[in-house]
């Protein structure tokens, strides 16, 4: 699921307005202070570009916002199966499925992570949670793996702060088309939205920093399998790094550019298609407990139908 992006244009009345003040004022349930987190972290831009918090707006300003942690709001509890990896008083560690949306947002009000949590807080003894989960980060509806949920504002806040100042460390599994060169490599390209296409993202100069380290698991005969870290975390990153790199997911419709397509071996094309998802799976997650201060770290090995592509390819996960 796609972080929530707010476009607003400056009128007459908020000129010369800070551009932080404007935000508090526009956006609710949202503190002054984490929406500077946002601009700080390059999250906001202003006609395309980074700003700062003290930014005056002029009329006809267009102002973009990535809200990468929703807001605390209530959210309908469902008994929808999810897999707890950890938990204690502080914060859920969960193994997200492919196919689960994370939020609710316009055409999925109900059926997502956010909702199962509800349930399963609801359940647990009063004093031990609340049935508002906090969502810190996401996943791409066809991306499974590991999230951190946060039961406490305490814990959102410390642990929205570890994402914001990179310290906490992500790493998937991707199956790329082509043979990568080299062991590993490091993309430093800017996304932003693409401008023919807004729910696609793009490496777009000027747009928000995103970093991505890779290195070579394995290789195929006509893929690669990648560890992709994460030091940065943009929408569709990896996917859009790796297609900008020339070597998409394995999978992926949006940006894959058709490469699924191009596969020879029709079993193995036939396979990849019946998947209904992108070869991307978050496998490691580590962070520091917002309360004991201990560094927590989490594993999950490779969904069945991904371990089983790759058994269909000759590899052992």
């Amino acid at each position: 699921m796609d972080n929530e992006i707010l476009t607003f244009t400056v009128s007459d009345a908020d000129v010369d307005s800070r551009l932080d003040a404007f935000l508090a004022a526009q956006i609710n349930d949202w503190s002054r202070a984490r929406l500077q987190r946002l601009i700080e972290n390059e999250d906001v831009l202003v006609n395309g570009k980074n700003s700062k918090p003290s930014y005056r707006l002029r009329e006809t300003d267009v102002i973009e916002v990535e809200l990468i942690a929703p807001a605390s709001e209530a959210f309908t509890p469902e008994n929808i199966p999810v897999e707890i990896i950890y938990e204690d008083e502080s914060v859920v560690v969960v193994n997200k499925p492919a196919g689960l949306v994370v939020h609710p947002a316009a055409g999925n009000q109900s059926g997502t992570l956010a909702n199962a949590l509800a349930y399963h807080f609801q359940n647990l003894p009063s004093s031990a949670g609340v049935i508002r989960p906090g969502i810190v980060h996401r996943l791409d509806r066809d991306t499974s793996g590991l999230m951190v949920v946060a039961k406490t504002e305490q814990a959102m806040e410390n642990v929205a702060d570890q994402f914001r100042d990179r310290a906490v460390f992500k790493s998937y599994v991707a199956l790329v088309h082509g043979r990568v060169d080299g062991d590993a490599g490091k993309i430093d390209q800017p996304l932003a939205r693409d401008s023919s296409n807004r729910t696609r993202m793009a490496v777009v100069r000027g747009g928000r920093t995103a970093i991505s380290l890779y290195k070579v698991r394995r290789r195929l005969q006509r893929f690669t399998l990648l560890d992709v870290e994460l030091k940065t975390g943009r929408t569709h990153q990896i996917r859009v790094h790796l297609a900008w790199l020339r070597h998409p997911v394995v999978g992926d419709e949006i940006y894959g550019g058709g490469r699924d397509n191009t596969i020879q071996d029709a079993r193995i094309r036939a396979h990849i298609k019946s998947l209904n998802r992108h070869f991307l799976h978050a496998e490691k997650l580590a962070f520091t407990h917002p309360a004991s201060g201990i560094r927590l770290e989490f594993e999950a090995g490779l969904p069945v139908e991904l371990s089983g592509l790759l058994k269909e390819l000759g590899v052992e996960s």
